[in-house]
């Protein structure tokens, strides 16, 4: 991880209900493409990949590519104090839970 991004870096990029609800999902250690955040987080692809551009721009995360997917997940080489930052935040959000889609008309 760049040494150049301090602990305020780290929660700025923590101060978005978006940012932290990817987050919540990304940190189980699974990886996750934009497809899949997209579908439980209710956003666009535009906005949830400049979310996931930040979280790996400050080096939460890592992401590879698998043919067209790009998949994210949590960085393994954070610093365990990073990591206990975020778990403390992670553990103060309410469980997580679907969006309710609407149905569309027949």
């Amino acid at each position: 991880m760049p040494q150049a991004y301090s602990a305020d870096d780290l929660i700025s990029a923590l101060n978005d209900p978006t940012r932290l609800r990817a987050l919540q999902i990304i940190w189980d250690g699974d990886e996750h493409c934009v497809c899949e955040l997209m579908d439980l987080l209710d956003v666009t692809q535009s906005r949830m990949s400049r979310h996931m551009s930040r979280l790996k721009q400050i080096g939460l995360l890592t992401d590879r590519r698998d043919a067209q997917w790009v998949r994210h997940r949590r960085n393994p080489d954070l610093p365990a104090s990073w990591v206990a930052i975020v778990d403390a935040v992670l553990a103060a959000l309410p469980p997580r839970t679907k969006p309710h889609r609407k149905k569309k008309a027949a």
